[in-house]
């Protein structure tokens, strides 16, 4: 069964060891992924831009591999406040209203102050 490694150019890639999705066999596995600024390589004040932002990157890691937002089958979101759930509501409705993953959501402290969400997800190929 291949293994292929995508990465979205990140210098922590490298750095830290890991890459934004891995695809065995008919599963893409998404690394946690947080929503900086494509351009600017800072993070909105807005958890609903960030949100944006995170989707975004995924949805280029799924395509790379094959697959799209609606192969997604499970969906992990890590908020900093359990206030943004409101927030972000919309913006994962939107990405994911008709494919409904299993998603859990859960408050956790990320690794710099300015990020505010972070999502990882699980895809499978459609047959």
């Amino acid at each position: 069964m291949t293994r292929t490694l995508i990465s979205s150019g990140s210098p922590f890639e490298t750095q830290v060891g890991y890459s934004r999705a891995v695809v065995q066999g008919d599963w893409c596995f998404v690394a946690g992924t947080t929503g900086a600024d494509p351009d600017t390589k800072t993070y909105p004040e807005s958890v609903a831009e960030q949100a944006r932002h995170a989707l975004n990157t995924i949805e280029a890691a799924l395509e790379k591999g094959g697959f799209a937002l609606a192969d997604v089958v499970r969906a992990n979101y890590y908020i900093t406040d359990p206030s943004y759930w409101d927030l972000i509501g919309p913006v994962l409705g939107k990405a994911f209203g008709e494919v409904r993953p299993a998603a859990t959501c859960v408050v956790v402290q990320l690794i710099k102050p300015e990020m505010k969400i972070e999502i990882d997800v699980t895809a499978l190929r459609k047959s």
